[in-house]
């Protein structure tokens, strides 16, 4: 096995059972707050640096519109005060193989943003949807 950098076009998209198309996947970040102390009788005049809080950004997809396709339309509308469809995700970074390499296993993942695409009468680029998805977690594994 020859040990490169894994191009990046090469992934998926798992929602639950199925596999979603996507053209983009941005937002795969995890964080960890910084807490600040000193204590008042410390000799020392500077203070010490201890973790807090995990902090996820929320994770963006951009997808081709299609004809017929209505399935984050749908799953927009089941946002209602205090009740939403969550959704486990998983999204994979493939080999030539395409077996998954790197995964990223989002938890408790809900819709926060959709955006649809822009028209323009003298562009022929492809119509992308945007959609934001807020979570409970992420979860990287290497499988290399």
């Amino acid at each position: 096995m020859t040990d490169y950098p894994l191009p990046k076009f090469h992934f998926q998209v798992e929602m639950g059972t199925e596999s979603t198309s996507f053209t983009e996947v941005s937002g795969l970040d995890r964080e960890i707050e910084i807490i600040e102390y000193r204590d008042g009788a410390s000799p020392e005049f500077r203070k010490l640096k201890m973790p807090g809080m995990e902090k996820n950004s929320n994770i963006t997809l951009k997808g081709g519109v299609t004809a017929g396709n209505n399935e984050f339309f749908d799953w927009m509308n089941t946002v209602k005060m205090h009740t939403i469809e969550r959704r486990d995700i998983t999204i994979s970074l493939l080999n030539e193989e395409h077996e998954p390499v790197m995964v990223w296993k989002v938890k408790n993942a809900w819709p926060a943003k959709l955006v649809s695409t822009d028209m323009k009468a003298d562009d022929n680029n492809v119509a992308i949807d945007l959609i934001e998805l807020a979570h409970e977690g992420l979860v990287i594994q290497n499988e290399g």
